[in-house]
């Protein structure tokens, strides 16, 4: 049987689409020290947006996302994970004026029935990456893709600010429990083995403050998840940290 056509965003009817259903995604970057947000942003507009989409008729809601993650940053086997579900009736009153400029500046019709101006409710989804091996690619009505200090967000359209802060928290709650998960697909944030330090660094990185070190020490080796390798001799003997890596079996589950 031969593979349906790939819809059309531009299309006005939204053939080939789920209507009312959108997705969008908070992609987390992290690298040494660093925070970022990867958005869209649409020229002529001085507006903002995270990377989206829409599903298929014949495709499986987990696997457009994954799809459209691939579409905007090049990378697979991601891990992304189902955070929330955004559908107040305020969204279509915000969505209206800016998707109307974005659709103008791209040359689009902006009548009023087209599908891009209908009401969506929209599945987030949150990643997160080491961003030095992501590859940012704008949408089709979008003209630039990239990497944004999280402390230095620009505006974002709609309600996609409260997307990033919804996204956070819950990256926040489930980093003890989905570490393992983010490092061990593609993009991984640590390497193979790592200190301590590093470790730690990335937990204050994405919780956004200091955390005292021997109290961070006790907590991570009571979950069990590391497993201790030999030192790191960068220096002397008694100043050179351990070097740890993921327990094999944990990491493989």
């Amino acid at each position: 049987m031969a593979e349906p056509p790939i819809p059309k965003v531009s299309n006005p009817t939204g053939q080939g689409f789920l209507p009312g259903l959108a997705i969008d995604l908070v992609i987390f970057g992290f690298h040494e020290g660093q925070l970022k947000v990867l958005l869209l942003e649409y020229q002529n507009t001085d507006l903002f947006a995270l990377p989206g989409g829409f599903i298929h008729t014949t495709e499986n809601l987990n696997d457009a996302a994954r799809r459209i993650l691939v579409e905007r940053t090049g990378l697979h086997d991601i891990y992304l994970e189902q955070f929330y579900v955004f559908g107040d009736y305020a969204r279509y009153d915000a969505a209206k004026a800016p998707m109307t400029a974005i659709m103008r500046a791209k040359g689009l019709t902006s009548a009023e029935d087209h599908w891009l101006l209908r009401r969506f409710v929209s599945i987030g989804y949150y990643a997160l990456v080491d961003f030095t091996k992501a590859i940012p690619t704008p949408d089709v009505l979008s003209d630039t893709c990239g990497w944004y200090d999280f402390v230095k967000l620009p505006s974002l359209m709609q309600d996609h600010g409260v997307m990033v802060q919804k996204a956070l928290e819950t990256l926040r709650i489930s980093l003890d429990h989905n570490l393992i998960s983010f490092n061990r697909w593609a993009a991984p944030l640590l390497p193979e083995t790592f200190t301590m330090g590093e470790l730690q660094n990335l937990y204050e990185t994405i919780l956004g403050q200091k955390l005292h070190r021997s109290g961070f020490q006790r907590k991570i080796l009571g979950s069990e998840i590391l497993e201790r390798l030999e030192k790191k001799y960068s220096g002397g003997a008694h100043k050179a940290p351990y070097l740890y890596r993921f327990t094999p079996e944990k990491a493989r589950s």
